[in-house]
């Protein structure tokens, strides 16, 4: 039998509780999504005047940083033309990430959950979903 470390609903609060205030500083409303250690939803928020479309997008950088146990933007610089990953991107439905904005929250090395953020530039949205990742490392 295998014990395995996840992310909880309180985890999933105290990180867009701080994703969130850190978009409000920035002044880009965000859709920030929290999964679990095998990419399911745990928790969603879209901030008033976050775009619909990053509805979807949010959470599949969730999905992505959770399922494949790295950050979105990695994968971005290994699905480009002629790198090892070219057309990853098409991988699993669509659904696999490349854009920054999907983190990996990482406990004794094991990956126990994600951020996914979307609505601003890639920047803007690492900058985002690290604040949440942040939270909740300090929270643990």
């Amino acid at each position: 039998m295998r014990m395995v470390k996840t992310l909880d609903i309180t985890d999933a609060q105290i990180m867009i509780a701080a994703a969130r205030t850190k978009a409000d500083a920035i002044g880009v409303p965000m859709c920030i999504a929290i999964t679990d250690e095998s990419g399911n939803l745990l928790a969603f928020e879209r901030m008033i005047g976050g775009k619909v479309t990053s509805i979807t997008i949010a959470i599949d950088k969730s999905f992505t940083a959770s399922g494949a146990k790295k950050a979105t933007h990695d994968y971005g610089t290994a699905s480009q033309p002629g790198a090892p990953a070219y057309g990853i991107a098409s991988a699993i439905g669509g659904r696999l990430m490349v854009v920054g904005g999907g983190l990996p929250v990482v406990v004794d090395g094991e990956t126990v959950g994600a951020i996914g953020v979307s609505s601003g530039t890639p920047a803007q949205d690492m900058e985002v979903a690290q604040a949440g990742v942040d939270a909740v490392m300090a929270a643990i």
